[in-house]
C-alpha cells in the first residue's frame, strides 16, 4: 500500500480524477517513484510513453518542444509495470500518450480510464508476429504475439513517422518540425539497417542463443535464427525438454556464445554456457536504459548488438 503525500499531489489535473486515481492505487500493489507531474505552468507539450524505445523516439522528434515522461523507471522490467497514482495522473494530463497495447496492461488501463487528449498505440501502426512457445514452460503469454517491434528498424521507422504525425496533431504550431525530425530519424534507421545487412551478410553461423525470445524481429529481418532459453516473458521458466533442445541446437550450429540481457537474471544463461563450454556476452533488447548500459541511447545499443552478433557468429 502506498500512502499519498499531500504536498506532492498533482495540481494541474482535476481534483476529482486525482482522487479517483489515488483510490485505484490504494486498492492494489503499485511500484516505482516517477517524477512529479509538471506544476510550473510550462507551455511545453507533455508526452507520456510506456517504455524506453518510445521515449527515445519522442525525445528525438520533440527536442526542446516537449517534456518526455517514461512510465518505466530506469532498470525496471517494462513487462511487469505497475503504475502509481501519480503516474496515472500523468497519463491523464498528457498532451500525447505513446504506448503499445497488450505489452503493459497497467498502461492500457490508465489510458482507458484517463482518456488523454491524444494517443498513439503503436500496434495500430505495425503488425505483431506470433512466436512459437516452448513446451513445458511456466508462462502466461496470452496469444504469443511478440511485442519487441522496436528491434526491427523498419517497423521502428514507421513508428517514428506516425509519432511525428501524432505530435503534430497535439501541437500544430510545430508540426513541420516534428515531421522533419521524423524523416531524419527514419533515414538514420535506414543507415543502421544497411550496416546490419552488410555486417551480418557473411557469418560462420546464423543462429544465436538468447536469454528470452526478444530478438525474433531482428532475426527475421537479417535471416538469423534465434534460439531462446525462455519465451516472450523474461521471467518464464523453460522446461527440461526445451533446455535439451537449446543445447542440441547450440551443438548442431557450432555456436560460441550464450547471450544474457541487462535487465534479466543471467544465472540460467550462464549455467547453460558453462555446461556447453561457451562464452557469455550481452545482447540488449533495449527495453530500458540505465547508467550501467553499454551505450547512451537506442542507436548506440543497436550498434553494440550488431558487433556482439558479428563476434559471436564469426562474421566477415
Amino acid at each position: 500500500m502506498i500512502l499519498m503525500n499531500r504536498s506532492h499531489a498533482p495540481r494541474r489535473l482535476s481534483l476529482v480524477f486525482a482522487l479517483f486515481a489515488a483510490g485505484l492505487a490504494l486498492a492494489g500493489c503499485v511500484s516505482g517513484t516517477p517524477a512529479e507531474p509538471d506544476t510550473t505552468g510550462s507551455d511545453k507539450l507533455l508526452v507520456v510513453v510506456g517504455l524506453y524505445p518510445y521515449a527515445f523516439a519522442a525525445q528525438r522528434l520533440a527536442g526542446d518542444d516537449a517534456e518526455i515522461v517514461n512510465l518505466t523507471q530506469p532498470g525496471a522490467e517494462p513487462h511487469d509495470l505497475e503504475l502509481t497514482a501519480k503516474q496515472v495522473a500523468q497519463v491523464g494530463q498528457a498532451d500525447l500518450v505513446v504506448f503499445q497495447r497488450g505489452l503493459q496492461p497497467a498502461v492500457d488501463a490508465a489510458v482507458a480510464q484517463a482518456s488523454p487528449a491524444h494517443t498513439l498505440d503503436v500496434t495500430t501502426i505495425v503488425s505483431l508476429t506470433e512466436r512459437e512457445q516452448e513446451d513445458g514452460a511456466d508462462e502466461e503469454e496470452g496469444d504469443g504475439l511478440d511485442p519487441h517491434v522496436w528491434l526491427d528498424v523498419d517497423r521502428f521507422g514507421a513508428i517514428a513517422i506516425a509519432l511525428g504525425q501524432a505530435l503534430g496533431q497535439a501541437d500544430p504550431a510545430h508540426a513541420a518540425d516534428y515531421a522533419a525530425r521524423a524523416d531524419s530519424l527514419q533515414a538514420e534507421l535506414a543507415d543502421l539497417d544497411a550496416d546490419y545487412r552488410d555486417g551480418l551478410d557473411a557469418c560462420a553461423s546464423r543462429a544465436f542463443i538468447t536469454s528470452h525470445a526478444a530478438f525474433g524481429y531482428l532475426a527475421d529481418r537479417y535471416s538469423l535464427i534465434q534460439i531462446p532459453i525462455a519465451g516472450l516473458s523474461p521471467e518464464a521458466e523453460p522446461g527440461p525438454a526445451w533446455l535439451a533442445r537449446v543445447q542440441a541446437e547450440a551443438e548442431a550450429n557450432h555456436l560460441t556464445t550464450v547471450f544474457t540481457e541487462p535487465l534479466s537474471a543471467p544465472d540460467l544463461a550462464e549455467s547453460l554456457a558453462a555446461d556447453l563450454g561457451l562464452a557469455v556476452d550481452v545482447l540488449d533488447p533495449i527495453e530500458g536504459i540505465t547508467d550501467a548500459s553499454a551505450a547512451t541511447d537506442y542507436m548506440g545499443l543497436m550498434r553494440d548488438n550488431l558487433e556482439a552478433l558479428r563476434t559471436a557468429n564469426g562474421c566477415d
